[in-house]
Parts: structure tokens; sequence; C-alpha cells
């Protein structure tokens, strides 16, 4: 129960840490994937970019440990429309802990990728436990990499980080991601659910059309399958 205790004190200290209101958010995710792709020899491989269903941004993932560890951070889904391009962002938020002897505290853009229909239905639901609910893998990086080994064929998402300007595979087994309704009105003017947003004409916000530019930049509908 103690233990129990100390984790939720620990992911409740990092949540009261994260600043940024949804608007300005978007702005970072956007400048992360920039930033990201700019480098193709470092960056996640083209190949698994266009056969993506949908992609998580998670700007300044926030892990925070003292004995305990745990992580909190809030980003914007956007899955692909058919012939369209991109759809709008709908927001989530990552929430996970690990117990363990640590001491310290980091930040780490993530990025993940969903490869089929099985992660998407999972993602666009309201809560799910990655590695439980949905098999996640730490991706590739470069130009080179592709998805031919058994783990990355059957994964349904993989994940990436970038901190300190080291750009990796992430395996985020345990973390628990979320959709934001309260970030979701603070956009769109009113409560709606992840699967709403995506899955309709809904009409992309001002505040988020720098990073639907730069996917569709990055990877457009004619090249997705």
């Amino acid at each position: 129960m103690t233990v129990l205790v100390l984790l939720l004190t620990t992911v409740a200290g990092l949540a009261g840490a994260e600043k940024a209101q949804p608007v300005k958010r978007l702005d970072e995710a956007a400048a992360v994937l920039q930033e990201v792709m700019a480098t193709p020899d470092r960056s996640i491989p083209q190949d698994l970019l266009d056969k993506s269903q949908c992609i998580v941004i998670v700007p300044a993932l926030k892990k925070g440990a003292f004995i305990l560890g745990g992580k909190y951070g809030k980003g914007y889904i956007s899955c692909r429309k058919k012939g369209a391009g991109w759809s709008a962002p709908g927001t989530v938020r990552i929430e996970g802990g690990s117990v363990g002897f640590q001491i310290g505290g980091s930040e780490s853009d993530v990025i993940m990728l969903v490869m089929n229909e099985r992660g998407v239905n999972k993602l666009l639901s309201s809560k799910f436990t990655l590695g439980a609910e949905g098999a996640v893998a730490a991706g590739p990086v470069g130009r080179e990499a592709t998805a031919q080994t058994d783990a990355l064929m059957h994964a349904e998402i993989l994940s990436w980080s970038r901190s300190q300007g080291l750009f990796a595979g992430l395996s985020l087994q345990g973390a628990t991601l979320r959709q934001d309704l309260g970030d979701n009105a603070a956009i769109y003017g009113r409560r709606i659910t992840n699967k709403e947003i995506v899955q309709s004409s809904m009409p992309v916000p001002a505040a988020a059309k720098g990073l639907i530019s730069l996917l569709n930049k990055y990877s457009s509908a004619k090249n997705s399958n």
C-alpha cells in the first residue's frame, strides 16, 4: 500500500510540473517532428512512417524518480484519412511508473507509430496499457532500417525517444495511454473523444495546421498503404 501511495505521488508530482497549454504544446509537437525527421540517417525509417496508420507525439515526457520511478506527459494523436492526408489531432496523456531504487529526473520527446488496425482500435479507446493490451516494441532508427525482424513485424506500436540529442528506439511497456477530454475541449471548444476527432471530417484547427502540414509533408496520403 505504501509503495502504491509513493508511486501515485510521484506521478502526480510530474503531472503538476506539466505547465504547457494544449495549443502551445501543438507547436512543441510540430517542432519535435520537424527536428527528428530533418536528419534522415538518424530519424524514423521512411518505410515505417509510410506504413503507419496513426502517430502519437509527446513532447517533453517527464520522468522523475526518488526511490520509485514515474512518467507523465501530454501529446497528440493523428491518424490517416483515406486519400485525404492526416486527421485533426486528438490529445493524449501517458502515465506510468516503475519500482526500484533510483534518484533523479529527466525529460524526453516520444514518438509512437501505430502499425495496424488492432493498435488503432486500442489507441482510440478511452485508456489502455502499452504491452499489457497492445504489443509495443522499440523502433529502429535510420534511413536503411526496416521492419523485417519478427518482433517488429508483430508489434502493434513502435516507439522512439529523443533525449539530450540522442534519438533511439524506446520500450514503453507498462505505461498507460489515455485520451484527454479536457485538452480536447480546450482546442475544439467542447469535450469530444479522440475517436470522434480522427475518424470524422473534423477540420484541422488553426493551432494544429503546422503539425498536420508536417505530417503530410513527410508522409502524404499517396505514400501510405
